[in-house]
């Protein structure tokens, strides 16, 4: 199966629309909306655990688990790569695009959230 079917697959599957993607000449960003769906109708069950939280920077780690498949991976946000002031809520999405990402293995088709780069925006280029 192509990667190009693939993807179609999945949109299929989890019900993504147009809202849900934003395609970059480069590769395709999924955003908020189309990450929680996946997670959704995979049966994603995720867990969070605060690594650090203050004023200058919040790391968040995210287990998640599908079809017997556990990933570990950690989301982060800090002045030096986050825009806003609400960095352990942007950490803790961070973390869940990432985990979902990993256990459906969208990486490896040239899938990235949106929450992964405040460069990442609708319309935009990195």
């Amino acid at each position: 199966m192509t990667k190009a079917e693939q993807l179609n697959a999945l949109y299929k599957e989890c019900n993504l629309s147009r809202e849900d993607i934003h395609k970059h000449k480069h590769y395709v960003i999924i955003c908020r909306t189309g990450i929680e769906k996946i997670q959704y109708e995979k049966n994603i069950n995720v867990h969070f655990d605060i690594i650090k939280c203050d004023t200058e920077f919040s790391a968040v780690k995210a287990v998640g688990e599908m079809d017997g498949l556990k990933i570990e991976t950690f989301g982060s946000a800090g002045k030096a790569n986050c825009q806003n002031n609400y960095y352990l809520e942007m950490a803790e999405k961070r973390a869940l695009s990432r985990v979902v990402l990993k256990l459906t293995k969208l990486y490896s088709l040239g899938v990235f959230g949106e929450d992964e780069a405040d460069d990442f925006k609708r319309g935009g280029s990195k």
